[in-house]
């Protein structure tokens, strides 16, 4: 299993992150080095992430935007 981030602007469209991610092998390990960058993504231009493991969406659209948190359900 493969634990993955998808990087998108905030109308759904994709983009690349600033700073390369890999494949993480457990969601906490994925969850950290996001808690660890995610003000460098948002600074570069990603506004929301989802959170897969394989191809099945965890969570998500989850705002990289302090003052637009949105829920993870």
């Amino acid at each position: 299993m493969a634990w993955t981030w998808r990087f998108e602007k905030a109308d759904g469209t994709q983009t690349a992150p600033p700073v390369e991610p890999e494949d993480f092998p457990t969601q906490g390990d994925a969850e950290s080095w996001l808690g660890e960058v995610w003000k460098e993504l948002a600074g570069g231009g990603v506004d929301q992430v989802h959170l897969y493991e394989d191809d099945t969406k965890i969570y998500g659209p989850m705002s990289l935007h302090a003052d637009q948190a949105e829920s993870t359900g």
